[in-house]
């Protein structure tokens, strides 16, 4: 069962932009023309919100979000929560109010539903596969451009954890990063030397070797890069606790298991939030 404790829903203040930048796309310069030819100004309404498909539900705040903007009136009712399992059919909120400023929010407001929601359910799937080990299943800064607050939401909704959330709050020595600062314990003295004493060091690694000298160096965590189940026993093995792990590279619901099985800490997978098939959902009036 999901923790709930560990949502940690962002703040509206952080969520309106997101939804408001969404909105004026969609309205244009001149608004909902098709509901305000067509629907009659006094027309009232009650639509539900549906999950066409079953899933873990994420990105509700955001939908009411959607439909507060355009009209503080409408009533939004939540029939689930954001982290809540759905089945096909399954209710997950009422909107009440003028039928124009349904229509007006409506189309947003599914985006961020189905959307939020493929990513949660795509989280869920994987957390599901390694039940049992002590991986965790992370995501990572593959996200859609503007919607990383509410993607890496949604990755908790679907019982997963966020690695960081941007390039300021974590250290993450890649080895890109390691050719430029020429070699390893280069990257590392440097970073320490500038670097505060709350921030962790990680750095990259893609063989044994680069591994062993990551844990003289005394790193805080180590990214073990496409290596092979057998190759990640190893490695855990050679860490022997002195190091977190997190293995990233080919995880798919496929080889999920295995790669957790192997004693690493942490599993990142980027196809959570950049490859992940939206929920289908929809709203009947």
């Amino acid at each position: 069962m999901l923790d709930r404790s560990r949502l940690r829903p962002p703040h509206l203040l952080l969520v309106e932009p997101v939804v408001r930048r969404a909105l004026e796309e969609d309205l244009g310069r001149a608004g909902d023309i098709t509901s305000e030819l067509v629907v009659p100004a006094e027309r009232l309404a009650r639509a539900l919100l549906v999950a066409r498909r079953p899933g873990t539900i994420a990105g509700l705040i955001a939908a009411e979000t959607a439909f507060r903007l355009v009209d503080p009136s409408l009533d939004f009712h939540f029939e689930l929560q954001d982290g809540d399992e759905a089945n096909a059919g399954m209710g997950l909120a009422t909107i009440e109010g003028p039928a124009r400023s349904i229509l007006a929010a409506e189309r947003v407001a599914l985006n961020f539903v189905g959307r939020l929601s493929g990513i949660a359910t795509a989280t869920s799937k994987l957390v599901e596969a390694v039940a049992g080990t002590k991986a965790r299943i992370v995501c990572t800064r593959k996200t859609t451009p503007g919607l990383r607050l509410l993607e890496k939401y949604a990755v908790r909704c679907g019982g997963g954890f966020n690695h960081r959330f941007g390039l300021d709050d974590a250290v993450l020595i890649k080895d890109n990063h390691i050719v430029a600062a020429g070699g390893i314990a280069h990257a590392v003295a440097r970073a320490r030397a500038g670097l505060g004493h709350m921030a962790k060091i990680e750095v990259e690694v893609d063989s044994l070797e680069q591994l062993q000298e990551a844990l003289q160096l005394g790193v805080d965590t180590i990214l073990l890069d496409n290596m092979g189940t057998a190759e990640l026993r190893r490695a855990v093995d050679m860490a022997a606790g002195q190091a977190v792990l997190e293995a990233s590279g080919n995880v798919t619901l496929d080889t999920v298991r295995a790669i957790a099985e192997s004693g690493v800490d942490y599993i990142s997978s980027g196809a959570i939030t950049h490859s992940a098939a939206c929920l289908d959902v929809a709203l009947d009036f």
